[in-house]
Parts: C-alpha cells; structure tokens; sequence
C-alpha cells in the first residue's frame, strides 16, 4: 500500500485526492507555483513545495521538476489529477522509471486511448460500435474526397487531445478545405500534432459517458452513466447521474461496452469511456478519458463508491472493493461547474479578488472546491472556482436542490456562472430532461427574458409529458397552488391508500 502521495495538480481536484488520502492514512504533497502559495491545497497538505513562476509551463507542466520533488521529499507515488499531465504517457512513463508509483492508467493504455484513430480502431476490435468516420492518415486531399461518403454534417476533430481544441464542425463540401486547414493548425499548436481525422456530426444527440474501475486482478467494472449534454463549445457545463434517457437495460448494455472497451487496452484505474446518443437510443463510442473526470462527484452520489480512493488503493496493489453486483445507482445526482466567467458577456474570464464568499450546506449538498475569501483570481489556470453538486431521491428533487443551493453561493469581486446555471435550473425543457449537446445553441440565451405566462404553460406542458412517459419533471412557478404540487399530492395520497 502507499504511504506518501505527491499531488501533482492544485486547486480543487488537489483537495479532493488529499481527502482521500487523509480518510486512508496516507500522507500528501502539495506543489505550488508562484501564483498559488496561499491556495488551500498548499496549506493543507502534509508538506508543500514550490516548483516554479505561474506560467504553467513553468510549473505544473515541468514533469522533470514534480519526479524530483518526489524523490527529494520521500514520497512513494504521484497522482496527476486531471488536466495538466493526467493524459500524459510519456510522463506517466517517466514517474514509473524513477521508481515512483503512477496513480493512474498504465502508459500504454493512455497512449492507445489518447491518439484517438489509434483508439476507434482498438475498440472497434472489441466490437464497440463507433460513430461512422473516416481512418487515420489521410492527408487533406483525401480527407475532402472521402468527407461525402461519410455524409454531413461533420466534425474535423484533432486525433491527439480533447476539449475541442483542433474541432471543427463543416456542413457543406464547400466549407472542407478551410476547416481542415484550421483544425490541422489549432491541433500543432495545442498537442503539438497536427493529425486530424473526420466523423460523422449525430444532430440532436446527447453526450453520456460510463465510468468504469479496473484493478491489476483482471477485475473491471462500471459505475453506470452520466448525462453530460449540456455544454458550450464543447466543455461540459452541467452533469448528471444517472442519464433522463438511459434506461436499466441500457444502462446495462453501455456498460458492458464501456468495460469491453477498457478491457481491450489492459486499462487499470479510473477511467470514462464516453458515448454519442442519438435519437433512436443507438449509442456510439466517442472517446476514452484516461484520468480522473472532473464529474465524477455525481457518480459518488449515486453510488456510494470514493472513485479517488478506489484510485490509490489500485495504485497499491489491491483489488477493487466491489464487484459489478454490489454497484447500485441510488437517487439523483446533479453538478453545475462554478467557472469565472460572465455569462452576461459571452462567457468572457473574468479576473479579480474574492470579496465575499459564503458556501451553500444543508442536506444533499456537496462543494468541491478551491476558492476562498481575499483570493486572487489570474489568468494562469483554468477558470473553474468551485463544483457545486446535489442529490436527491430523483432528477426533481436535485434539480430543486441545485436551484436553492446556487441561491444560497454568495460569491463577489469576479463574475461567476452562477446566474446561468439558476437560469438552466428554471428552464422547461431541461427540467423535463429533454437535453442534446445543441442545447445551449438551440433552447437557450442567457439575455432572453420569459414571460410569466409561457414558463407555466411550458412547465405544465413538461409536466404532462413526463407523466406520460413515466418520468419525472418539475414547476418551479412561485404563484399559487401549482400543477406540479397538486400532482405530487395525489400521488403521495395514492401512495397512502394502496
């Protein structure tokens, strides 16, 4: 078993890893750069180090400098976190040459799953259904020429990273060769390769990913899906788990992909294996994410399971703690991404200090976080400040949660996405789960006001339709005695009377 972990990461996802540590008894390392000696993962760690100017390049990305401080401070293991270096295999390569324990995926594994042509082909051998594409290596000639065969719309997409930096999507031939030559470009200069490869645009689908735990037994399991659809440019804004449009059986099925699909790489740790969903309920493999999910809190709610601890505990050598029978998904679970952005101004950073901070509590209410009062806001890192999740007896339940928690994250000094997420909460159409990855193109402005009149039409539209289909959605009119209300009476008194 370990004994001492180094974080290579900060902020919230640091803090997270160094409670599973404590709750293990193991000991953390903290680094910092220049910008972050007061952030709270630098003073509640065992011991922390600095490891260099802001910039991360600088710092968190200098892999050279964090295997140093490791071996320098006695620790016997790094875990990566997600973002910076999680995905990196010659990284993770280099921790276990110098003797250290990688917390993570085996190198090979991230490589296989991280080129992203290398892993349609090794899923697709497992018999993974893939969304129709084309294969890796074409050059952009051919890429135009084979681009009508696959149909449009479709997407240009970067065959090495993610988060859809070298994406783009084209619509007509006659948009190819520009797209190509923009996705190519944008690809070198955020993964340093230019490869690019083609696939089919699903319109009205829904992004929902599995998340599965190996062990070095030849033990993988699944902890079921979560609904990741609303996004803007490609990053996920709101999660959820389980997904308004996966059923058990379903369920069942992505599973058994998703552990097929690790399986075929030899892949231990945590990891996601994420799906396009269309409209006829076919389900089609994306991509792998060989690290640790910024959301998979949901999925703890629903399941009970600590993935982090399941993490360290693989990376010392013991079996996973559950079995594919003990997994139950129990209530609800949604989480709304706290970024430092103006939803008013397009989404633009936003930068400053924290003037004033007071967190949400109350039951069903969980914040992963870093931020705290008097703290500085750069523009070196990511712009997420804290994950704000809830979990209810149902998807209603949460999302009522959800609503009153974000009224109650006070939060001043920088714009916040709060007020987009207190929107989405109120929104029919996403209380009665009717979600795609278009969403926010589609259904939603965040400057567009409605009219009293329309939200209760709408919600008690939303709210016959989900009956109908035996699903659950919700009115959040204030005024007088709701649709909503007088439906969940009578079906408390049914309750009663049988």
């Amino acid at each position: 078993m370990l004994k001492k972990v180094l974080i290579a990461n900060r902020g919230e996802i640091a803090m997270r890893i160094q409670r599973a540590c404590s709750d293990l008894g193991l000991d953390s390392v903290a680094v910092y750069s220049d910008a972050d000696r007061l952030q709270p993962h630098v003073r509640r760690a065992s011991e922390a180090y600095h490891i260099g100017p802001a910039p991360v390049n600088e710092s968190y990305l200098r892999g050279d400098k964090l295997i140093e401080t490791a071996l320098a401070c006695g620790a016997d293991s790094i875990h990566p976190g997600y973002g910076f270096l999680a995905e990196n295999a010659d990284f993770a390569q280099a921790v276990i040459d110098a003797g250290l324990v990688w917390i993570g995926p085996p190198p090979e594994a991230i490589r296989k799953m991280g080129d992203k042509t290398i892993a349609r082909e090794t899923v697709a051998a497992a018999g993974v259904p893939l969304v129709p594409g084309s294969p890796k290596g074409l050059t952009d000639d051919e890429l135009v020429a084979i681009a009508p065969k696959i149909g449009f719309p479709l997407l240009v997409k970067a065959a090495a990273g993610g988060g859809g930096k070298g994406m783009r999507a084209v619509q007509s031939p006659e948009e190819m060769v520009a797209a190509v030559r923009t996705a190519r470009s944008e690809a070198k200069a955020a993964f340093g390769d230019d490869r690019v490869y083609l696939e089919k645009m699903l319109v009205g689908a829904r992004h929902v990913e599995v998340q599965i735990l190996a062990d070095g037994f030849g033990n993988t399991i699944h902890l079921g899906e979560r609904e990741c659809s609303i996004q803007r440019r490609h990053q996920k804004l709101i999660e959820e788990s389980p997904s308004p449009a996966v059923n058990p059986q379903m369920r069942a099925e992505m599973g058994a992909v998703a552990v097929a699909a690790a399986k075929a790489v030899g892949y231990q740790s945590a990891g996601t294996v994420e799906f396009l969903l269309d409209k006829d309920g076919n389900f089609y493999f994306l991509e792998m994410n060989t690290r640790l999910q910024v959301e998979h809190p949901v999925t703890e709610m629903v399941t009970g399971v600590d993935i982090v601890k399941e993490m360290l505990r693989i990376a010392g050598g013991r079996k996973l703690s559950y079995t594919q029978d003990d997994i139950r998904v129990n209530g609800w679970a949604m989480e709304c991404r706290i970024l430092a952005e103006d939803p008013f101004n397009n989404f633009m950073p936003s930068i400053g200090k924290v003037t004033g901070l007071s967190l949400p509590t109350g039951i069903g209410v969980r914040v992963d976080g870093g931020v705290y009062f008097n703290m500085d806001v750069t523009p070196y890192y990511d712009s997420l400040l804290a994950k704000l999740i809830t979990h209810g007896e149902s998807r209603a339940e949460a999302i009522l949660r959800m609503r009153r928690a974000l009224d109650e994250f006070r939060l001043s000094g920088v714009k916040t996405t709060i007020p987009f997420h207190i929107k989405m909460m109120n929104h029919a159409r996403f209380q009665a789960g009717q979600l795609d990855t278009q969403f926010l193109d589609n259904h939603f402005d965040m400057n567009a006001s409605v009219s009293e009149d329309f939200k209760e039409i709408a919600a008690i539209a939303a709210t016959l339709v989900a009956h109908r289909r035996n699903k659950e959605a919700i009115l959040l009119h204030q005024g007088g005695p709701s649709p909503w209300r007088l439906y969940g009476r009578r079906e408390a008194l049914d309750r009663r009377l049988r």
